[in-house]
């Protein structure tokens, strides 16, 4: 039988580094992990939160694969699509969230979500009902933050109508902070190269790259669908897509988006990476905004100071994580190194798990 200890503890003697944070957060989900096989009725959920590279994601799996529960673990992403989806698809009934999380109850007793992160009023209005209704059924939540539920959403419009997930939240896990700066994804192993810094006169390497990874099959030049967008591509394989830059991050596209383009290709080569920090712009103010079809009278608010670049660095964030979290290596080649990328703005913080990320697909582990 096997439990979160017990993958640990066979984690340390395969290579893993004892880390003190981790060991405590496998004691909580171990705790998790044996009342939920008791069958008490109501088990208190595991939040799992830290910086980039401390082990949450790894720690979520490894709960996960000890239960004999029926369970579901999705990205957070693949989560909201597949609540707003139904959302939608449940227009006129009587109570859809109650309807979408009796579904839910009746599929799995345990939700794991990893990388839980709200930036969208739409996403914030529904996670609190039905993350209460959920509890209130019985389900146990794990899931993985880079915040404390406290900071989730904490510069966003009309906050307070988040603050019940939050409570929720809290209420109803255990949270745990996984401290420290050691990142564990920058552990020794097989380099493979992945990333290239291309200077103005330089031929690119990625013509050679895109024939090894399509494996010298034939290829085309004709655009692919995204969004119902027509998307510019260098080349393209039966699994292998090679873009620029400007093609897949400053066109109008979305997570979704960026999940669809992931369910086609295996692998994906990214050229003409520009550095993507700029100069922030003096901040604005928002009139008149409209919230899901009802007029919210909020008055004026001002917008966080952005640059014209960081529309395009959003979509190069929720890339990279689509491509990490379902291990399809991303091959870049870019103007500036990667830890010139995005030196600073108003996007650092979620930058910083993209830079850990991209470092780890330089390993040759990655992907397998």
């Amino acid at each position: 039988m096997s439990s979160p200890v017990l993958a640990y503890q066979a984690a340390l003697e395969a290579g893993f580094v004892a880390d003190e944070a981790q060991w405590q957060a496998v004691r909580v989900l171990e705790e998790t992990h044996q009342s939920l096989a008791r069958g008490e009725p109501r088990v208190p959920g595991v939040y799992l939160w830290g910086t980039v590279g401390r082990g949450k994601t790894w720690l979520m799996d490894a709960f996960q694969r000890s239960l004999s529960e029926p369970v579901i673990r999705q990205h957070f992403h693949h989560f909201m699509r597949w609540v707003h989806r139904r959302q939608f698809q449940l227009t006129g009934t009587a109570d859809p969230l109650a309807r979408l999380a009796a579904e839910l109850v009746g599929e799995a007793r345990v939700l794991c979500l990893d990388e839980l992160f709200v930036n969208d009023i739409a996403d914030a209005m529904l996670l609190g009902r039905l993350l209460t209704e959920l509890f209130e059924q019985g389900v146990t939540l794990v899931t993985t933050s880079n915040q404390a539920p406290a900071e989730l959403y904490a510069d966003g419009f009309n906050r307070e109508r988040f603050l019940p997930a939050i409570e929720a939240i809290e209420r109803s896990t255990r949270v745990v902070h996984l401290e420290g700066e050691q990142d564990h994804r920058r552990h020794p192993g097989a380099p493979e190269p992945r990333y290239w810094v291309r200077g103005e006169a330089e031929p690119s390497v990625l013509p050679a790259v895109f024939e090894r990874l399509n494996y010298g099959r034939p290829a085309s030049d004709e655009a692919i669908s995204l969004g119902h967008r027509a998307i510019r591509v260098r080349a393209r394989g039966d699994d292998t897509l090679w873009c620029d830059y400007a093609a897949l991050c400053e066109r109008p596209l979305s997570a979704l988006d960026f999940i669809a383009l992931c369910d086609r290709f295996r692998r994906i080569v990214l050229g003409e990476v520009p550095c993507l920090a700029g100069t922030p712009e003096a901040a604005r103010i928002a009139r008149g905004t409209e919230d899901a079809g009802q007029h919210v009278a909020a008055g004026d608010r001002e917008l966080p100071p952005l640059s014209r670049q960081d529309d395009g660095v959003r979509r190069f964030i929720a890339l990279v994580d689509e491509c990490y979290d379902r291990g399809i290596p991303l091959y870049i080649e870019a103007r500036v190194a990667m830890e010139a990328l995005y030196p600073a703005g108003h996007l650092a913080f979620p930058f910083r798990r993209t830079l850990s990320r991209l470092r780890e697909m330089q390993l040759a582990r990655f992907g397998l």
